[in-house]
């Protein structure tokens, strides 16, 4: 699978994207023709040395000072620009998801919403370069590594305030990135955060794969480190997907099964994916437990208390995990005759990131109540449900 990854150790910024993506393989004159037909500027692309990293440089100049805009001039703007249909929705798409930070920040709507930085031309150019450039590379899949806001204070509307900006630190809210703060300047911008935030999974590490392009883009500030964005294209070949998870282990003794049961229960509904609990023998031939938890590493921490709570264990126990390998999961419905009678139950289907299914299972639930409802036994329910399912899916 052909997969876009960026990789932004030292932030990224609307002409960082511009010049990682170009640096990757984008078409820069497919780049700078739309940029310069959409927006009132000029495009010069150069080559820069950023701490020993050479790395492209993108530079918008703005023909003359424009006043910063409101959200509906962008959208005109953007709509009479006549872009690529598929380039064109991802301009306003990224456009929305930083009105709507903006929005929530200054208690204004949409049609009230002035942007500032973002409603220059220099801001437009970058966000239409950096959708054009991604389209042209044409990946089946982006992922982003945990981003590098940055640290210290930033100028805000509000006055000084720390870094993340609020619209940046909203919007990486909403699009579930990865992020972490290092250094003493802002490191992501507004406009980079959105373009990520639009079109990047996020992944704690790189998958598996072999490299067919690498890319950097210069960031305009020099700092201590090198200021850009990296970016490859990977030959990914792992067809199922991973996800980072902890596990949690602790041994128990005199904890009634009761406890145990409702712990169990309880678990689950924090947000552990999976629980298991193991008879074991403990010392001096006491009957113990094994209590072994599957979570994410930022649920860690109220698990591991919840743990403690309920079974009165003075430790757990965090083993080293790397990441699992996870099949995508979802849920669908299926038309199943059980004695001459259409009914419908639930099925979960897994399948590998190409949509090659690997497994078909019926929901229990549902097949239990099919089964007090039709007086049929339970597992001759579950064997139909499931050799429908097959039937169904082989025919698409």
């Amino acid at each position: 699978m052909k997969t876009l990854i960026f990789d932004p150790f030292s932030g990224a910024s609307g002409d960082m994207m511009l010049g990682t993506l170009i640096s990757l393989g984008a078409d820069q004159n497919i780049v700078r023709e739309t940029i310069e037909s959409t927006a009132d500027v000029s495009v010069a692309i150069d080559k820069v040395n950023k701490k020993g990293i050479m790395a492209v440089d993108v530079d918008i100049i703005v023909a003359q000072e424009s006043h910063s805009k409101h959200y509906h001039e962008i959208v005109d703007i953007v709509l009479n620009a006549k872009l690529p249909k598929q380039v064109e929705k991802d301009v306003l798409q990224v456009f929305e998801i930083l009105a709507k930070a903006e929005s929530k920040i200054h208690g204004k709507t949409l049609e009230e919403l002035h942007f500032h930085e973002v409603g220059q031309n220099d801001a437009i150019a970058d966000i239409v370069g950096s959708c054009t450039a991604i389209r042209n590379l044409g990946p089946e899949e982006v992922l982003c590594t945990p981003i590098n806001v940055g640290g210290g204070l930033v100028k805000a509307a509000h006055g000084l305030l720390p870094v993340p900006a609020p619209a940046t630190l909203e919007i990486l809210k909403e699009g579930g990135l990865s992020f972490y703060g290092n250094g003493k300047r802002e490191m992501l911008t507004p406009t980079g955060a959105a373009l990520l935030s639009y079109y990047s999974k996020s992944i704690e590490c790189i998958p598996h794969g072999k490299a067919i392009s690498i890319g950097y883009g210069a960031g305009k500030a020099d700092i201590d480190n090198p200021n850009v964005l990296r970016s490859m294209m990977l030959d990914v070949d792992e067809p199922i997907a991973t996800d980072l998870v902890e596990v949690l282990e602790t041994n128990v003794d005199d904890v009634t099964g009761e406890v145990l049961g409702n712990l169990f229960d309880k678990l689950l509904k924090m947000g552990a994916k999976d629980v298991a609990i193991i008879p074991a023998t403990m010392k001096k031939g006491r009957p113990g437990s094994i209590i072994k938890v599957i979570t994410r590493p930022e649920d860690s921490p109220k698990i591991a208390r919840e743990i403690i709570r309920e079974t009165g264990s003075l430790g757990i126990r965090v083993l080293p995990t790397k990441h699992r390998f996870v099949a995508n999961r979802k849920i669908n419905t299926i038309d199943v005759d059980i004695g001459g009678q259409t009914v419908q139950c639930r099925i979960k289907v897994a399948e590998d990131k190409n949509g090659e299914i690997m497994h078909i299972s019926a929901e229990y639930d549902d097949c239990k109540e099919l089964s007090l409802s039709t007086g049929f036994p339970l597992k001759e329910i579950i064997r139909k449900v499931e050799e429908t399912s097959w039937v169904t899916y082989l025919k698409n």
